[in-house]
């Protein structure tokens, strides 16, 4: 957060910050097994995360 410019990050903010980015980052995971899965894979790929995040 201080690469984005906060002067100060408080220990609060930061553990805030990590659950969001883990949160975020398993929402993903499970939405591009999931587009995986659709196409009858078990090897998930750039594409199916691509897809996941829009």
């Amino acid at each position: 957060m201080r690469h984005s410019g906060a002067e100060r990050v408080s220990e609060d903010a930061v553990v805030a910050l990590q659950e969001a980015v883990e949160d975020t980052a398993e929402s993903i995971a499970e939405e591009a097994l999931r587009a995986a899965r659709h196409a009858r894979r078990r090897t998930v790929t750039r594409d199916d995360i691509q897809l996941a995040t829009k």
